[in-house]
């Protein structure tokens, strides 16, 4: 039988050039995705933190981790979004479940 919905955890870096401001509007517009597709969870903003190495030659990342359920087919999507999302160097979605 096929699941349908399952928890998942992400975890996104945004740029600090963005500013408090930027930081802000970037994590609403994911909270929002994420509350359209599925039901959001903990959103824990982690900050400013060192980056483990250099990414286009920044070496700090604002962090923010967010849980939610969703069906099975929204981490794709959400993935692609934030690989077209100017200001996100890195991102990570894992499924809690498995």
């Amino acid at each position: 039988m096929a699941k349908t919905t399952a928890k998942y955890e992400t975890v996104f870096i945004i740029d600090p050039a963005a500013g408090e401001e930027g930081v802000a509007s970037l994590t609403d517009k994911f909270k929002s995705l994420i509350e359209q597709n599925g039901t959001l969870g903990e959103v824990d903003e982690w900050g400013k933190r060192r980056l483990a190495y250099p990414i286009n030659d920044l070496l700090e990342g604002h962090y923010v981790l967010i849980n939610f359920e969703s069906k099975p087919d929204f981490p794709a999507e959400l993935d692609r979004v934030y690989k077209i999302t100017e200001g996100i160097l890195r991102s990570l979605i894992i499924c809690k479940d498995e």
